[in-house]
């Protein structure tokens, strides 16, 4: 029998997907969200799961802090389809002897990330396990002409990311280190914004778009297996920021690799065509290509990728 750590979460993902036929589904299985035709609105709905000591651990971060990501990474995925959040439905798993006043400062954290969104709570439910797992639902509302599939990038397209990168793979390892780092890359790991408001400006005349959650080679790969084209990334654009320099290099990592591979950070990636180019917002980081597969160059070279991002399951 073919194990998980073979095929990975997104070998797994292609195996149990199943085509959709309702009319009503615009987007299914394979982006970052679902969205589904409702009338005459569009909703966009996603789900996404903290899990303790596999996200994070209550020994590192403060019940607070968890709430707050359990939201912004949901967020962060409404975001990437051009969508608006509105509402969140949350699940706990629990392990029965979790202090009571733990799990009301885990919900302070998400009611104050859902409030600074506008987002209402409107349900869930709760359950008994042998580990502390905050499973959300959350539920946007999306215009036809700002949705953004990972499915739509075209040949020549340019892409773009919104902001720096590296800044929470940087913060990770060093913690696994053992070692300090700068107040901006803790809170980049222990406290991640969504980009909702930079999706906003992006989403109107963006082709394709995803947060970069995996790190950037692994969401380049995703928009270019969805979309049949490749690509080419652009080593020394990366835009990576002077404190991860210096704090990769302390820890013996090139800050390149922390963008590329590092995830856990929620800058968007997003790919437009050259007309549109007076509007880009961020940092010109590649291009998509006819040709198949995905490419890394640098100091004039190039190099056929085969390392990209996090995956749950495959054995490192």
């Amino acid at each position: 029998m073919v194990s998980l750590e073979k095929i990975g979460e997104f070998g797994l993902i292609k195996k149990i997907t199943r085509k959709t036929k309702d009319i009503n589904v615009k987007v299914g299985i394979g982006d970052d969200a679902a969205v589904i035709r409702v009338g005459k609105k569009l909703l966009a709905i996603t789900n996404d799961a903290l899990v303790e000591n596999v996200h994070f651990s209550f020994s590192q971060f403060t019940p607070e802090q968890v709430g707050k990501k359990a939201i912004e990474i949901n967020v962060s995925d409404i975001a990437a389809m051009g969508s608006i959040p509105k509402y969140a439905v949350i699940s706990l798993v629990l392990r029965k002897n979790v202090p009571v006043e733990k799990i009301k400062r885990l919900y302070s954290g998400i009611y104050n990330a859902a409030k600074k969104y506008s987002i209402e709570v409107i349900g869930g439910n709760t359950a008994k396990g042998s580990q502390v797992v905050i499973d959300v639902t959350m539920i946007g509302m999306v215009k036809e002409k700002e949705l953004c599939r990972r499915s739509d990038a075209k040949p020549n397209d340019l892409i773009f990311v919104s902001g720096d990168l590296g800044k929470s793979a940087t913060a990770f390892n060093a913690l696994k280190k053992g070692k300090d780092m700068p107040s901006m890359l803790k809170k980049a790991f222990f406290e991640p914004v969504a980009q909702l408001e930079k999706s906003r400006k992006i989403a109107a005349f963006a082709n394709a778009m995803e947060d970069i959650s995996d790190g950037l080679a692994s969401e380049v790969k995703h928009i270019c297996e969805q979309s049949s084209t490749g690509a080419i990334i652009f080593r020394d654009n990366l835009p990576i920021s002077e404190e991860v320099r210096k704090a990769a290099k302390r820890i013996g990592k090139d800050p390149a690799d922390m963008a590329l591979y590092g995830g856990e950070e929620f800058e968007l990636v997003y790919t437009i065509s050259e007309k549109n180019l007076d509007k880009a917002r961020g940092y010109l980081v590649g291009e998509i290509t006819k040709k198949k597969g995905i490419r890394l160059y640098s100091n004039g070279k190039e190099k056929v990728m085969k390392r990209f991002g996090f995956d749950h399951f495959l054995k490192v």
